[in-house]
């Protein structure tokens, strides 16, 4: 259970702004968390107590702006609560901070790596990631791990998350016809998971080989039924040669049962 100094009256979330509405300053703000989603909605698709929000604002205090990050993940919640959904995540209604938090950096920093810090901190969010494709002297992407009450930089790309099950990561590749570089999940031995897109032409091409592969067995039965019908017509061209061969020889009165 959350522990904090809160009114006696408390808003729900439908009483409360959806976000800061403040606009993203790219597409990769919606874009990369909108890609890290896609993939958990295929990978978690028969999971119900997961939700992965998506420029939403988290509410941790009636009375105060709420925490707009690009995308964060919470584990043990209602992943629906109805054809509605959810229009903020409120955390006296929730009871669960999130375990993920994702900031993308843009050209116009919003202090991801000071003040942002210290609110996920102060929040007790266990993984804090940010991500900056605009660095370079140092590592584009850096998650932050709470250990006892601080944040400790975990190092390694993928970074495993034992907690969540899987490694967050990023490596170039091709999203929404750009290539560039993207963040993805990945598994314990550091392979990435398929995005969607790739995901379906792969499910293409198996099926094509499947089909490919079906037509081969077909076209081999085939030829077998030829061969077979080519061995009968043979043995049966052969007997006839026999029964011709007897009868020329009954003709000029040779018996052919004592040839021998």
């Amino acid at each position: 259970m959350l522990e904090y100094n809160l009114p006696r009256y408390l808003p729900s979330a439908e009483e409360l702004p959806d976000s800061d509405e403040t606009p993203v300053d790219n597409e990769l703000q919606e874009l990369i968390p909108g890609l890290l989603k896609a993939i958990l909605l295929i990978l978690w698709s028969e999971r119900m107590d997961w939700l992965f929000g998506i420029d939403m604002g988290i509410y941790y205090h009636p009375d105060k702006p709420p925490i707009v990050p690009d995308g964060f993940l919470s584990l043990g919640v209602e992943r629906f609560y109805d054809e509605e959904l959810r229009p903020s995540y409120v955390l006296w209604d929730e009871n669960v901070v999130p375990i993920f938090v994702l900031e993308v950096v843009s050209q116009n920093y919003r202090k991801e790596y000071t003040t942002k810090l210290d609110e996920y901190e102060a929040l007790g969010v266990l993984y804090y990631v940010i991500y900056s494709s605009r660095r370079r002297r140092k590592p584009h992407l850096e998650v932050h791990k709470l250990v006892n009450g601080k944040y400790e930089l975990q190092e390694g790309n993928p970074v495993w998350l034992p907690e969540i099950g899987l490694g967050i990561g990023c490596e170039r590749g091709n999203y929404c016809g750009v290539t560039r570089e993207w963040m993805y999940w990945y598994d314990e031995q550091g392979q990435r998971y398929l995005t969607p897109a790739e995901q379906v032409k792969q499910e293409t091409l198996r099926a094509q080989q499947e089909t490919l592969r079906a037509q081969q067995e077909t076209l081999r039965a085939q030829q077998e039924t030829l061969r077979a019908q080519q061995e009968a017509q043979r043995a049966q061209q052969a007997e006839q040669r026999v029964q011709q061969l007897t009868e020329q020889l009954r003709a000029l009165g040779i018996d052919p049962d004592n040839l021998g």
